[in-house]
């Protein structure tokens, strides 16, 4: 008897080498296949400028590394003593302006670095619900816990959305021809803004997905949110607030992640770095045993094999350093 309803995702034309290089920009989910990708040695630059939701901050913040322009001073703020800039998310904030500027000004180079080499860049859109200043209709990433009456709340038109996108997608096809695009859909429910406009938001953001997929050669869709909503659509599959998968959903959207996404031989990688992993985590019951210096031994030749592919020195450093204790 079949309890779910499941589909097919074709892999990715292109996938992902274990050595590439990868940018990922949006929503939480973003941060949580990037977490993971970054737990398995891959060089991956996440969130830079903290969690993104709407696809018009995003671009916004593309195009200011692209050109090498300063955020804009007039959206600073300050709260509790603390500062923020209203293009980025809370997680990015100083304790003068001065220092804000500077981390931003840092994260702008890092993000351009990374968007002029990398070799893929994931964008996950979370909202096509936009907060935008009343007194100067500028769009914000993130309202920092001020008066509400300071915002104003609109659902973005998907030409709007679209024409943003294009013209980002533009530049970065000019500046890094090789850049492989996977765009994705948090699975995260927004319902704060109500479980109808929830529905309708994901909708606009499926179909500009859709589009960019259909008209760009470097563009490709990856569907969680289908993976989450049709095949794991009960609501065991999710955290207590009933709005974020738990991680028994996050687990099963990663194992169709890195089968549509990765190499075969990347894949087999991955399965040595996490059973090294495991080892490097294990705490003997008597350090000073000879099993104990016999399974290091063991580990610091796993290392060794696995250091010509994946940076272990660290790691092989450390245990050499515990058996030459012996």
């Amino acid at each position: 008897m079949q309890w779910t309803t499941s589909f097919e995702i074709p892999p990715h034309p292109k996938p992902i080498f274990h050595t590439d290089k990868i940018l990922s920009l949006g929503s939480c989910f973003a941060e949580t296949m990037g977490k993971r990708m970054q737990e398995l040695k891959m060089d991956i630059l996440i969130n830079p400028f903290g969690t993104l939701f709407h696809p018009i901050p995003i671009c916004q913040l593309i195009e200011a590394a692209l050109e090498d322009h300063y955020l804009p001073e007039n959206m600073f703020l300050e709260r509790d003593g603390m500062h923020f800039h209203y293009w980025a998310h809370s997680q990015v904030m100083g304790y003068s302006f001065e220092e804000l500027r500077g981390r931003l000004t840092g994260e702008r180079f890092l993000t351009k670095e990374y968007l002029l080499s990398s070799n893929y860049l994931i964008l996950t859109l979370g909202t096509a619900w936009l907060y935008e200043l009343v007194e100067s209709s500028e769009p914000v990433a993130n309202c920092h816990k001020q008066p509400g009456k300071l915002f104003s709340k609109r659902l973005t038109g998907l030409d709007e959305m679209s024409n943003q996108l294009a013209r980002v997608f533009q530049k970065l096809q000019e500046k890094n021809p090789h850049l492989q695009i996977i765009l994705t859909l948090s699975p995260v429910r927004h319902i704060k803004d109500g479980i109808p406009e929830n529905q309708l938001s994901k909708s606009l953001l499926r179909v500009l997905c859709g589009e960019f997929a259909n008209d760009y050669e470097q563009v490709h869709y990856f569907p969680s949110y289908e993976i989450m909503v049709d095949e794991l659509r009960e609501y065991r599959f999710y955290k207590p607030d009933l709005i974020h998968p738990s991680l028994q959903a996050e687990d099963y959207i990663w194992s169709k992640w890195q089968n549509s996404l990765f190499t075969e031989e990347s894949q087999g990688l991955f399965e040595k770095i996490k059973s090294v992993k495991l080892e490097l985590a294990h705490r003997p019951l008597n350090p000073k045993s000879i099993a104990h210096q016999k399974f290091l031994q063991n580990l610091k030749e796993k290392l060794e094999r696995l250091n010509s592919q994946i940076d272990f020195s660290k790691e092989l450093e450390t245990v050499t350093h515990t058996l030459s204790e012996f």
